[in-house]
């Protein structure tokens, strides 16, 4: 159980209670008119520093910035799922540098995705220098995927391996890596939105993140972080292409119990 970080300025705080009855790890309560920390529990949610009406709580370790809210209800949520459902996988790049304040804001995307119980247990690799030595050990296995389980056999066979059947000669891939797969997807997703918001192309390249399982030296490259796994990997550029149309879908499979 992780130490409670919560700060309470007790001569903003005005007994409101709001911070309290928010917390969902029951860490505080109120002590003499005033909203007290318990020592244990916390989760650093974030819950009471956001809610406070008077801005009395503070979080140790963390850079406190006092941003306002923005409500996703100023998005237009038709143009917002018109933009989702025209989505494309793109499978082809222009040369063109992603900019970093653009990678920057990919980044941030992710770090504010959610994780079970706040465990904040995400970490990101921008392959730079070493993207083309990465692809060429990929290359490699699935060149040689006769010696290989039969899925890697048979993508193999479909199609032409060339030295940028990886990465398409995207500019930029960013590993997204967890001990948790449902994290790392929830972060991976964030990040695809934004990308697209700025005027990005994403392919999530599946058969990579299959080579990490298969390679120490591929593993070895990207410097995975201990006890992490490569969940997604985010091959990311500018469009050399654009789609005209949404495309159909089958209808959503979907329930009322």
């Amino acid at each position: 159980m992780r130490n409670n970080i919560i700060i309470v300025n007790e001569a903003k705080c005005i007994g409101c209670e709001l911070c309290i009855k928010d917390c969902p790890g029951n860490c505080l309560c109120l002590e003499n008119g005033k909203a007290h920390a318990d020592k244990t529990g916390c989760i650093e949610c974030g819950h009471c520093y956001a809610i406070c009406p008077q801005g009395a709580i503070r979080m140790a370790n963390y850079e406190c910035k006092d941003e306002a809210v923005v409500s996703m209800t100023e998005i237009s949520s038709v143009t917002l799922l018109e933009a989702m459902r025209s989505r494309r996988t793109m499978r082809r790049f222009t040369e063109q540098p992603v900019e970093q304040e653009k990678i920057d804001m990919i980044l941030e995307a992710g770090r504010y995705s959610p994780t079970g119980a706040n465990a904040q247990n995400v970490s990101y690799t921008i392959l730079g220098s070493r993207q083309k030595e990465a692809e060429e050990i990929c290359v490699g296995i699935f060149r040689k995927a006769t010696a290989l389980p039969g899925k890697i056999a048979s993508v193999a066979e479909r199609f032409r391996i060339t030295d940028d059947f990886f990465f398409k000669g995207a500019p930029l891939v960013i590993l997204v890596t967890s001990r948790s797969s449902v994290n790392a997807g929830l972060a991976s997703s964030y990040m695809e939105i934004m990308a697209e918001s700025l005027g990005l192309g994403v392919l999530y390249s599946g058969f990579f993140v299959l080579c990490t399982r298969l390679s120490r030296k591929l593993r070895k490259t990207i410097r995975l972080p201990k006890g992490h796994k490569v969940v997604t990997c985010m091959v990311i550029g500018y469009p050399a292409v654009k789609y005209q149309r949404i495309v159909p879908r089958k209808p959503a499979r979907a329930k009322t119990l």
